[in-house]
C-alpha cells in the first residue's frame, strides 16, 4: 500500500508540475516574434534561429509553455542589461534539468539584443537578458573556455518600455543566491522590481 501511495504521489507530482521533458525537443521556426506584457507596458522581440539555434528553440519552448508568466526582471542595471527568468522554483528546477548546448557568437550584444545568461560550460537554461547598451565585452568574455554570450534576437517594439524597467536595486538582488531561489521572499525583499505579466508568441511581421 505504501508503495502504491508513493507511486500515486510521484505521478500526481509529474502531472501537476506543468512541465513535460518532451517540450525541450520542440524546434522553433526560423524566425518568430513574441510579445511581453509587463508592469511597465508591452514590448516585442524578434528571433532569428540560425544565430543560435538551440537558444532560439529554448526561448520558443519557454514562451510557448507559459514559463515567463509572472517572471521577475530580477537584475536591471542601468546602461547594461535587464535580466529576467526568475519564476516558480519548481518550474525553474525542471527546465534547468535540460541545458542548452554552447554555441558561437554570430550576433554581438548590441543595444536591444537578447541573449541567454550563463556561468560556464553548457549553463544556459532559462534566464535571459536584454542589452540596454552596446556591450561588446559580452561577445568575447571567456568562462571555462566558452567565449561570449550569443545574441539571437532583438527588441523590435517597445525598447522604451524595457528602458523604464526599475533599476534602482542594481546588482543588489544578486547578492543572496538562496533568496533568489525563493521567488516570493525575493519579491517581498525587492518589491519595486517589474514583472512579466504574460509572454506569448505572435504572428510574424
Amino acid at each position: 500500500k505504501m508503495l502504491f501511495i508513493l507511486l500515486v504521489v510521484l505521478v500526481s507530482g509529474c502531472i501537476d508540475s506543468g512541465f513535460e521533458k518532451t517540450w525541450t525537443n520542440e524546434k522553433a521556426p526560423e524566425k518568430f516574434h513574441a510579445r511581453f506584457e509587463t508592469t511597465k507596458g508591452d514590448f516585442e522581440i524578434g528571433v532569428t534561429r540560425k544565430l543560435s539555434p538551440k537558444a532560439a528553440d529554448r526561448l520558443y519552448q519557454l514562451i510557448r509553455h507559459g514559463y515567463f508568466d509572472n517572471a521577475i526582471f530580477y537584475r536591471v542595471v542601468s546602461g547594461f542589461v535587464a535580466q529576467f527568468g526568475n519564476t516558480d522554483t519548481g518550474q525553474m528546477d525542471l527546465w534547468r534539468s535540460v541545458k542548452i548546448p554552447d554555441e558561437p557568437v554570430l550576433l554581438g550584444n548590441e543595444k536591444g539584443t537578447i541573449s541567454f545568461a550563463r556561468a560556464g560550460k553548457e549553463t544556459r537554461d532559462l534566464e535571459l537578458f536584454i542589452n540596454l547598451n552596446d556591450n561588446p565585452v559580452l561577445d568575447t568574455l571567456d568562462s571555462e573556455n566558452v567565449k561570449g554570450f550569443p545574441a539571437f534576437g532583438a527588441v523590435t517594439k517597445g525598447m522604451d518600455v524595457v528602458e523604464k524597467l526599475y533599476s534602482g536595486y542594481g546588482e543588489t538582488p544578486m547578492d543572496d543566491q538562496n533568496l533568489y531561489l525563493n521567488r516570493d521572499a525575493f519579491y517581498k525583499t525587492f518589491p519595486k522590481l517589474d514583472l512579466i505579466k504574460k509572454a506569448y508568441l505572435i504572428e510574424n511581421e
